[in-house]
């Protein structure tokens, strides 16, 4: 049978306290080093079909052997995935993350089955779609684009989580 999508390699978590959820990361489950992003700058972004680039949001990620872990702190009330999701129940797994070797293509296979994404842009050297698979418990599916950039800057993440000594929870960015 064919699957929709590719293995996850990223599981990323709404959080209400950035700084707690970190220290319950690294701490507790011994992952890390977290590389925290500060205000994501999007260049374009889309939710429900309507502008959405005002999104004030700080992400962290680290990684868990070859698994993304990805929190994510909305700092403000700006309409998105993340703001529906905390009005659902809080905190938790959100998404599940992909890479997509061809997000138009990708995109154009889910349409026929009238999967269409809900939030959806670019942040610097990638481009992202989220589609709505959580009208069942479970999380959304993020298709991320699997450019060059994007895939370097996930390998020097992964790089540091393996090399990380148990110390120092947040790291400068990579």
């Amino acid at each position: 049978m064919e699957r929709l999508f590719g293995p996850v390699m990223q599981n990323g978590f709404v959080v209400p306290d950035l700084n707690a959820a970190i220290e319950h990361w690294a701490r507790t489950m011994r992952v890390g080093p977290f590389f925290v992003f500060e205000r994501v700058a999007f260049k374009e972004c889309w939710y429900r079909g309507a502008p959405a680039t005002d999104i004030d949001l700080t992400v962290a990620i680290a990684y868990w052997g070859d698994v993304q872990i990805e929190l994510i702190r909305q700092r403000n009330q700006v309409p998105s995935i993340y703001t529906d999701f905390a009005a659902r129940g809080g905190s938790g797994l959100q998404h599940m993350g992909v890479m997509s070797q061809d997000l138009d293509a990708d995109l154009a296979r889910l349409k026929t089955r009238g999967i269409e994404p809900v939030q959806h842009g670019t942040a610097p050297g990638m481009r992202f779609a989220y589609v709505p698979t959580d009208f069942h418990p479970g999380g959304m599916v993020e298709l991320i684009e699997a450019t060059p950039k994007a895939v370097a800057f996930f390998a020097r993440i992964r790089a540091a989580a393996r090399a990380w000594d148990g110390r120092d929870a947040v790291m400068p960015q990579p």
